[in-house]
């Protein structure tokens, strides 16, 4: 008499569904999506950052103003110092079209003048680095190009 070794197709389907069930309850908890859309969402602010500024910084040479410690650039008006966007609320949200239902500028307490912190909204800006999820935005100098700096740990 021979004798059948192996699983059937039925078994082989519900152990297949039971596995199933498990990834999909289990995965969330291991995997935390939200957390790396936020932190790329910072990471694309950071990179608009850069091209507005390089942006408002040619206009400023068209304008004549690159080297002035403060000037203001028109198309959009926009408050420059040595020709890169000011580090303030009003020229960040000209400069990067921020939507205010979703993002929050805020020249933060603790910081050097002329630094301003962008947070996604319902997140407030904090000092330490393992709880921020934020992107810092510090103001050009005569010699130097503005620093923008992506605190992402927090999200």
């Amino acid at each position: 008499m021979k004798k059948n070794q192996g699983f059937t197709l039925v078994e082989l389907v519900i152990v297949i569904v039971i596995l199933g069930i498990l990834a999909v309850t289990a995965a969330p908890r291991f995997l935390n999506l939200g957390a790396d859309a936020r932190a790329g969402t910072l990471d694309a602010v950071r990179g608009s950052l850069e091209s507005a500024g390089a942006m408002v910084f040619s206009k400023a040479i068209l304008q004549g103003v690159e080297n002035a410690g403060t000037a203001t650039v028109t198309n959009p008006e926009v408050d420059v110092v040595f020709g890169f966007p000011a580090a303030t609320a009003a020229a960040m949200t000209a400069v990067l079209e921020l939507d205010d239902d979703q993002w929050t500028v805020t020249a933060p307490p603790a910081t050097p003048v002329g630094t301003v912190a962008i947070t996604p909204e319902g997140v407030l800006y904090t000092a330490t680095v393992t709880d921020a999820c934020q992107v810092l935005y510090a103001v050009a100098t005569d010699d130097n190009r503005p620093v923008i700096t992506v605190q992402a740990e927090g999200c």
